[in-house]
C-alpha cells in the first residue's frame, strides 16, 4: 500500500474583512500613537453615541475539507478565483494556520506559491539559492552539487551574482521555480507557474515536475490551464467558494469542473464574456454527433471595450489533449465581418468525416485579426458527445479519425 504524503481532515480558513492586524511598531510609532490616542478616545466615545461601526465581515476561504494524497501523485488542483486553491497550499507550505482542522504532512516541502517567493530582493542570485536550500534544511554541500544545473535550468548564469531586485519577472520566476523544483523537495506545491513565462519555460516546468513524479515524490499544481492539468496531473481536487466538490481520477474531476462552467452560462476572460451552445444540424442542441453529420457551434460575445477586426479560433482536442482539428474565422473572409463590434454572435458549421474517439473537446479563442496573441482564451468549454453509428464500414482503421479509404493492387509477380 502506498504511503501517504497528505492527510487534511476537516480543513477550514477564515478571514476577517475590515480588520485591521496588529504590526510591528517603530519608536516613531508608539510615540505618534501616544500623542493621538486622546482624540481617538473623543472619536470612540462619539461613536459609539452616534452611529455604530458595522463589525468585520467573516469570509472562509476553505471550509471542512479533506482528503488523502499517496507519495508519487500528481494531483491537480482546479475552481474558479477564489475558490480556495492558493489558501490551501499556503496552508501546506505552513505559511498560514488553519481556523480549523489539520494537515498531516509527511515529507520536506518545496514551493512556488507566487514569483518570487522566498527571495531576499537585495541579495544576488546565487546567495538566495543558498539561502533557500538552507530554508528547507539542505547542507552546503548537498546544494553545491546542485548549483550548476539550476543556474542552467532557470537561464541566468550571466545574472547569478546581481541582486535578484533587478531580474526581470521571468527570470524571477524561472530561478524561483529551478530552486523549487531541484532542492529534491519531498512534495513540491507549484501555484500558477505556468501564468509566465514562454512556452520554452513552460515546457521546462512540465518535463521537470513530470520528473519529480517519476522519482517517487508528490506534486500539487494548481493551474487554470485544464489542458495541461489533464495532460500532467493523476488525481485533481475541485474546489469551489473553499468548499471541496470532488476529490479523485482526474478526468472526472475535471469533467465536473468543465460542466460548471458550461452550465452557468457565461465564461469571462480579460472583459470577453461567451457564451457557447452546440446544435445539430436541425438547430436542436445536440446529443451525438455520428459520423457524416454537421454541428454548428454557436458563439455570442461580449466585451468591455470595442474589437478591432476581431477573429475566432476554434480547436477540437481529443481526451488526453491531443489537437485533432483547428479553425481560424480570419480564412473565411466575409463582407458582413466587422471592422469594430462589442457585440458579435457567430456559428462554425463542422462536419463528422469519421471521429473514433467517444468525445472531444471544444476551446475558443478571440484574437485580433493578423495576429496569434489571444485576448480571450476559453478551453475546454465544451464536451462533444461522439456516436459510434457510421464508423462500421472503416472499422480497419486506426487513429484519432477514419478516413474513407481504397486500398488496390496495382502490381504483383
Amino acid at each position: 500500500m502506498a504511503e501517504i504524503a497528505i492527510r487534511v481532515e476537516n480543513l477550514g480558513k477564515k478571514y476577517r474583512i475590515g480588520s485591521r492586524q496588529e504590526s510591528y511598531k517603530t519608536l516613531r510609532d508608539s510615540l505618534t500613537d501616544t500623542a493621538l490616542r486622546p482624540l481617538r478616545a473623543v472619536r470612540s466615545w462619539a461613536g459609539r453615541n452616534g452611529s455604530s461601526r458595522a463589525e468585520p465581515a467573516e469570509i472562509w476561504a476553505l471550509k471542512d475539507v479533506s482528503f488523502e494524497v499517496k507519495r508519487g501523485e500528481v494531483v491537480g488542483i482546479i475552481g474558479r478565483n477564489g475558490a480556495g486553491k492558493s489558501t490551501l497550499l499556503k496552508i501546506l507550505s505552513r505559511i498560514t494556520e488553519p481556523t480549523e482542522g489539520y494537515a498531516e504532512i509527511h515529507g520536506r516541502v518545496g514551493s512556488l506559491l507566487e514569483v518570487g517567493t522566498g527571495f531576499h530582493p537585495e541579495l544576488t542570485g546565487r546567495e538566495n539559492i543558498y539561502l533557500n536550500g538552507a530554508i528547507l534544511g539542505m547542507k552546503k554541500a548537498e546544494i553545491e552539487r546542485k548549483f550548476d544545473e539550476m543556474v542552467s535550468f532557470a537561464g541566468v548564469e550571466k545574472f547569478i551574482d546581481t541582486p535578484v531586485k533587478h531580474y526581470s519577472t521571468g527570470m524571477y520566476l524561472r530561478l524561483a521555480f529551478a530552486v523549487a523544483a531541484h532542492l529534491d523537495p519531498e512534495i513540491l506545491l507549484v501555484d500558477e507557474v505556468l501564468a509566465v513565462g514562454d512556452a520554452a519555460f513552460q515546457k521546462k516546468c512540465l518535463g521537470k515536475m513530470r520528473q519529480v513524479a517519476n522519482e517517487g515524490r508528490t506534486v500539487f499544481f494548481v493551474s487554470h490551464n485544464i489542458t495541461v492539468i489533464r495532460k500532467l496531473c493523476t488525481s485533481g481536487l475541485y474546489l469551489n467558494s473553499g468548499a471541496l466538490l470532488r476529490a479523485g481520477s482526474i478526468a472526472p474531476v475535471c469533467n465536473l469542473y468543465l460542466h460548471s462552467l458550461v452550465e452557468s452560462g457565461v465564461l469571462r476572460h480579460n472583459g470577453i464574456s461567451l457564451q457557447v451552445t452546440v446544435l445539430n444540424k436541425g438547430g436542436a442542441p445536440l446529443e451525438e454527433w455520428p459520423v457524416g453529420e454537421e454541428i454548428r457551434v454557436h458563439l455570442t460575445i461580449d466585451t468591455e471595450a470595442d474589437l478591432i477586426r476581431p477573429a475566432i479560433d476554434l480547436a477540437l482536442y481529443s481526451p488526453d489533449t491531443v489537437k485533432i482539428f483547428a479553425v481560424q474565422s480570419d480564412r473565411f473572409p466575409s463582407k458582413h465581418w466587422p471592422v469594430s463590434c462589442r457585440h458579435l454572435i457567430t456559428e462554425f458549421r463542422i462536419v463528422n468525416t469519421g471521429l473514433t474517439i467517444p468525445e472531444v473537446y471544444l476551446d475558443v479563442g478571440v484574437r485580433p485579426q493578423a495576429t496569434r496573441g489571444y485576448i480571450g482564451l476559453f478551453q475546454q468549454v465544451e464536451v462533444i458527445p461522439v456516436s459510434p453509428v457510421g464508423l462500421q464500414a472503416h472499422s480497419r482503421s486506426d487513429g484519432l479519425l477514419c478516413l474513407p479509404t481504397q486500398v488496390l493492387v496495382i502490381d504483383a509477380k
